[in-house]
């Protein structure tokens, strides 16, 4: 089928990213054997190649991706698994950090759509689909490494069908509460779900009672662990709009990176990369310090901390829940100490809304709300009554993020910096307009009647 049929098949499937009132997956399933169906009529291809298995609240996408351009600047072949996408399907994806090309897609559509017709206890979801698409790509690539994000929790999310060789559990905190659990102890048990017989784990700075979950269960199965913060630290050297160089310090030795992605946060990610690629390079892999060097160098991760623009200054940033919006709002005082800030801002229905507009408030500053085309958006109208009903002042509602974009642009003076935030989707759609990126427009996403 061509790349436009191939589309529309899969819009056609169950989405529980696109439909919030539709009972999650999580919440209706008790084991992953219908992904198990899938995969065994497909001879099981994610058992064909080396895992890095990622999960986590904040970091798993940008962690997951520095693990595959290290790998790929090792010379190794390298496959890389990620939701949700931000301007094509085609960035889930990618062979060699490289998103795949429409016609690889749409044939890998047509390998796995008999296989998902052919199950008849129960109805194949959009992201199952999609994560057996990524195992047959992979297998049929022969690739070295595969690196899988995981996609929502872990313990029962699609992905978590393979035995991987390295878990590595990045930054927990309270997210998706109707889906993983309303304690942090819940979702860490969720998040934990990766951790598997014979794997090696690494552990991103936690919470005290993450920790205790997290070296519980490696305890019961076994498995070593390996602390960030604890047996690889790391110290940042400088840092500016563009990039930021910093010193980790592995347990095989130190490594100076030059990475260009922003926040501190990045530089704790960078430094869980490391501890997974020393357990490789343990097993016998040829990883150099100039392959990780350029690896962080060359690794592209857009709409996290991303300085896009100068003229105006505008930041993207898809922070979506208390714990990121923290994050973001302590980095802007980092890099950004000089300026002021105008806030574009939009957010998904289903997120704790109302501690991330507290947090935006308390900085006093002009905020424009505004919706993504994302059927889970809400109300600019709406999310600007909350801002006000939060003390915000300066408020007003402007439904499309272009011209949110254009009105930010008319209004701030030259020491003023535009941070564009809440949403994946909405940081999506601003980098689309500033860099004149043409989107995949799918029915759902069309404008509001």
């Amino acid at each position: 089928m061509i790349y436009a049929d191939a589309i529309n098949y899969l819009m056609d499937l169950i989405d529980h990213e696109r439909a919030p009132d539709r009972l999650p997956r999580q919440k209706r399933i008790y084991d992953l054997e219908l992904m198990n169906c899938l995969l065994q009529s497909m001879d099981n291809p994610q058992r064909n190649c080396r895992t890095i298995h990622v999960a986590g609240t904040k970091g798993k996408g940008s962690t997951a991706s520095m693990c595959d351009s290290i790998l790929t600047e090792s010379k190794y072949k390298t496959g890389f698994y990620s939701s949700p996408h931000l301007h094509t399907f085609r960035e889930r994806i990618r062979l060699g950090t490289r998103e795949i090309t429409e016609q690889v897609f749409s044939d890998l559509v047509d390998v796995v759509k008999p296989h998902a017709e052919s199950i008849t206890d129960g109805q194949v979801s959009l992201f199952e689909f999609m994560t057996s698409m990524a195992f047959y790509c992979f297998s049929e690539e022969v690739v070295d490494f595969q690196t899988i994000e995981v996609g929502l929790g872990g313990r029962l999310d699609a992905t978590n069908v393979v035995s991987p060789e390295i878990a590595i559990i990045t930054s927990i905190s309270l997210d998706h509460t109707a889906i993983l659990g309303d304690s942090i102890e819940q979702i860490a048990m969720e998040k934990a779900g990766i951790i598997k017989p014979g794997c090696d784990v690494v552990i991103s700075p936690q919470q005290e009672a993450v920790y205790g979950v997290l070296s519980n269960i490696c305890k019961s199965h076994g498995v070593r662990s390996i602390l960030v913060g604890k047996d690889v630290t790391w110290e940042c050297r400088s840092q500016d709009s563009n990039r930021q160089q910093a010193t980790i310090n592995g347990r095989l030795g130190k490594y100076d990176i030059d990475l260009p992605l922003l926040g501190e946060f990045q530089i704790e990610n960078a430094a869980s990369v490391i501890a997974a690629m020393e357990i490789l390079i343990e097993k016998g892999e040829i990883i150099t310090e100039q392959s990780i060097f350029d690896g962080f160098y060359k690794v592209s991760w857009p709409c996290r901390m991303e300085y896009i623009s100068s003229s105006p200054p505008v930041l993207l940033d898809g922070a979506h829940n208390p714990y990121s919006m923290k994050v973001l709002l302590e980095s802007l005082k980092s890099n950004f100490k000089d300026l002021n800030y105008l806030f574009i801002t939009g957010f998904s229905k289903d997120k704790n809304i109302a501690e991330m507009v507290d947090l935006i408030s308390e900085l006093d500053c002009r905020v424009i709300t505004t919706e993504s085309r994302h059927p889970r958006a809400l109300d600019c109208r709406d999310l600007s009554k909350l801002f006000i009903q939060s003390g915000a002042i300066r408020v007003n509602p402007i439904s499309s993020v272009s011209q949110a974009l254009e009105e930010a642009t008319s209004l701030i003076s030259e020491n003023t910096l535009i941070v564009v935030t809440g949403s994946l989707f909405v940081a999506a759609e601003a980098r689309e307009y500033i860099l004149d990126i043409t989107p995949e427009i799918y029915p759902d996403f069309l404008p509001r009647s």
